[in-house]
């Protein structure tokens, strides 16, 4: 379901590429909250967010009013809470939403950065192995997606739930990585389920528009991965 009220007051800080940008996005429009999207550009940032995230400096920043909202899973959270009439994100049930948190957590602080060291490594060997650390990550919540989902679509159950959010935001950047490795992450043999719920995810009104296309963002990370090996200027 895309978002069809409009409301002025809420604003989004953030960049099309950026897969932490994309959870508030699919909130959003899961709750049916029409938004401001303010773009920031690569290499540079605006007063608007230096003023609103002084801590980090970083997207995302929900704007609600005038009160700025930092982090994209405590976004996530606000939004769930504050449009509490709409569709529910987090899960109703106390363990069921332990467990989401617990997921989520993982998928940010262990998984993504051997997702992101993908990029970084050097030499044939130490791209295999940041490449087969991804794939045990993804079967562990292949795992963890037959415990959540209960048998249903989505980790959230029948509909798109927090951590459906949390994980399905990188599946524009497991595309690229795909593409530029020539390997599959995620694939029928290991992860199944996941490779199910992956085509549900990326087609749900909520999603679709904002999921960025698998070519458009292989050439944002050609542009990223340039920045990252020119040498530093004297």
């Amino acid at each position: 379901m895309a978002a069809t009220n409009t409301s002025s007051d809420v604003k989004l800080i953030g960049a099309w590429p950026s897969p932490f940008v994309m959870r508030p996005q699919i909130a959003l429009n899961i709750k049916s909250v029409g938004y401001e999207f303010l773009q920031e550009q690569l290499g540079s940032k605006s007063e608007l967010l230096l003023k609103s995230n002084p801590v980090h400096k970083k997207i995302p920043v929900l704007i609600h009013g005038d009160r700025p909202i930092c982090e994209s899973l405590v976004i996530v959270q606000y939004i769930d809470a504050v449009w509490a009439s709409g569709p529910s994100i987090l899960p109703s049930d106390p363990y069921d939403c332990a467990t989401a948190r617990f997921w989520a957590a993982y998928i940010d602080e262990k998984w993504f950065p051997s997702l992101s060291g993908i990029a970084k490594a050097q030499g044939e060997e130490a791209k295999k192995a940041a490449l087969d650390q991804v794939v045990e990550g993804l079967v562990l919540l292949e795992d963890a997606f037959v415990k959540c989902s209960k048998g249903k679509a989505f980790f959230g159950g029948d509909t798109i739930g927090y951590l459906d959010i949390a994980l399905g935001c990188y599946l524009g950047w497991i595309r690229v990585t795909e593409k530029m490795n020539n390997r599959k992450l995620l694939d029928e043999a290991k992860t199944p389920n996941l490779v199910t719920w992956a085509d549900k995810f990326c087609s749900d009104g909520s999603v679709k528009d904002v999921m960025p296309e698998t070519d458009k963002l292989a050439e944002f990370a050609k542009v990223l991965m340039a920045k990252f090996r020119a040498p530093p200027p004297n």
